[in-house]
């Protein structure tokens, strides 16, 4: 805790603490943090440098408590020594102390009380206290396996560092030279935070999740960066995938009910929500794929009962929004409450998952559609969270790469590998639950050459997974990827099912699959040999 966030409290004249929201809005709105859409949501924009996360401005403080337990491997651990964190907390704190006005937000983490983290949030920006208030729960009453201590942010989002003043303790930015203005830092052991800096509202909202990923494993808690959702009779599923693989279309269906769709906690009680509200990528949302999110973001509301922000989307003076416009960022966003969703599960809790769905958008175009994984399967795909860059989405890219980001979010998974992975095996033994491979990307060839997936054909096998048709029919196995393939789904022909089947030529076929499997060899080799794998997991690296 960090007393000196009292001191503040009691010696500034203008603090509004945990106001209501119709007033955060108001707020925001007169001071032109914002302006009102046509639908009565926000609207902001921030600086070129802010429109995403900053993986290389974000830090962990190193202490001897915390040492072993975090992966300083990760290209995502950055350390940072205590002294300059309490330099970084003096500074912000001095510089809040000259502001005008202050909010100070007392919020938490957790939908299930028992794992509940209290967070207390100061910041001089009224929309800040807006997101944390759309995104965040109440305080949960009860005791905590986290204990009762509350992590302390400050949030100083257009604030920035003095290059000279942290020379030698920052990095270099390599574009200018000089010395970063801006950090994200996060001290586990003393449960304080600090964002200075950056104006991108994610960077709040992953400090935290980084946070909890960090304090859960030690209470039993499986950290995932996954929607959940529930059928009519409290059947629940999870959805892992990094960005573009569809994990919040598919979540979103209509014949079932969000619990969450991005950060959960797998507890001995079941599944659990972190947040109260959603984060969700705008850019060419529509209402015929995403309605439910449309609706939360574009539905008409007088300004003051909304408050939905879209954050750097393309708004024009009369306050139309135009979504498919991304010469701003392809990452624009919008927060709201998970009220604002027309099907939720209220008490963002579920029991034990009963069917788990890794998803890969696999522009190689070799992967199948839907397929089954074993438990040492499950742990291996886990670990190394394959999804592709495609062509012409960077220079240099003239056919797919494959890319891995461990546990489908490996920035803000700070523990070693091995502990996440572990947990994953031990709930799947001890729960049951059915994991599969979904590919979500093409088919009948590589990018460019075939054909994305049909989203309907996809909800399709998703539908008869969950129902548990497909454990009805027979499997065929992949002896290259280790999978198990079904024979046939109801609603989706044969070729789609077993990809080889879809291509015109077999041999092409064959070759791009001995290319995917290589860099999947490779990758393994590279960041797990050193690591103390259970062999059987090992084993099912493509190609053994």
């Amino acid at each position: 805790m960090l007393p000196a966030v009292d001191g503040i409290l009691g010696k500034h004249p203008d603090v509004w603490v945990n106001p209501p929201r119709r007033e955060l809005i108001a707020e925001a709105i007169r001071r032109r943090e914002a302006i009102v859409t046509i639908s009565g949501a926000l609207a902001t924009w921030t600086p070129p440098e802010s429109t995403g996360r900053r993986p290389k401005d974000t830090y962990i403080v190193d202490r001897p408590e915390v040492h072993a337990a975090v992966d300083w491997d990760s290209p995502y651990c950055n350390p940072m020594d205590p002294e300059t964190f309490a330099e970084l907390q003096e500074d912000a704190l001095a510089t809040l102390a000259r502001k005008r006005r202050l909010y100070f937000m007392e919020k938490a983490l957790g939908a299930d009380p028992r794992y509940s983290l209290r967070v207390r949030m100061v910041t001089d920006r009224a929309l800040h206290a807006l997101f944390a208030d759309n995104l965040f729960r109440p305080p949960a009453p009860g005791p905590s396996a986290l204990g009762d201590e509350p992590f302390d942010l400050l949030v100083l989002p257009y604030d920035k560092l003095d290059p000279r003043k942290y020379a030698g303790k920052l990095r270099i930015d390599p574009e200018t030279g000089r010395t970063a203005d801006m950090a994200v830092a996060m001290d586990f052991s003393r449960r304080a935070g600090v964002v200075f800096g950056s104006a991108y509202m994610g960077s709040v909202k992953k400090l935290l999740f980084t946070v909890m990923n960090f304090l859960l494993p030690e209470v039993g808690v499986l950290p995932l960066h996954c929607s959940a959702n529930a059928g009519k009779g409290g059947d629940v599923a999870l959805f892992l995938g990094l960005s573009g693989t569809g994990k919040t279309s598919l979540s979103t269906d209509p014949a079932r009910y969000l619990i969450g769709d991005d950060e959960h906690g797998w507890s001995a009680f079941g599944i659990f929500n972190f947040e109260g509200g959603c984060y969700a990528k705008l850019i060419d949302l529509s209402p015929e794929k995403e309605p439910g999110i449309w609706w939360a973001v574009m539905h008409k509301a007088p300004p003051l009962e909304h408050g939905a922000i879209l954050e750097n989307a393309m708004v024009y003076p009369d306050g139309r929004v135009d979504l498919a416009d991304r010469r701003l960022t392809e990452n624009s966003r919008a927060s709201y409450p998970l009220e604002f969703l027309p099907r939720v599960v209220p008490e963002a809790r579920g029991g034990h998952p009963r069917v788990i769905f890794f998803l890969t958008a696999d522009a190689y175009g070799v992967l199948p559609p839907i397929a089954r994984l074993d438990p040492p399967g499950a742990m291996f795909w886990f670990l190394m969270g394959y999804t592709s860059k495609l062509a012409g989405t960077e220079t240099g890219v003239v056919e797919p790469v494959a890319t891995f980001s461990r546990f489908f979010g490996e920035p803000f998974m700070p523990r070693h590998p091995e502990v996440y992975a572990g947990m994953l095996g031990e709930k799947l033994r001890t729960h049951g639950a059915r994991v599969y491979l979904v590919n979500t990307g093409w088919t009948g060839g590589p990018y460019g050459v075939g054909e994305r997936i049909d989203i309907a054909l996809t909800r399709a096998m998703i539908a008869a997974a969950i129902s548990g048709e497909l454990e009805e029919v027979e499997h065929r196995p992949d002896p290259l990827f280790h999978l198990w393939v079904p024979v046939r789904c109801p609603g989706v022909p044969r070729e789609v099912l077993h990809p080889e089947e879809s291509w015109n030529d077999r041999a092409a076929y064959r070759a791009q699959a001995e290319r995917l499997a290589a860099a999947f060899a490779a990758h393994f080799q590279r960041t797990f040999s050193r690591r103390e794998l259970p062999p059987e997991v090992a084993a099912r690296c493509p190609g053994r």
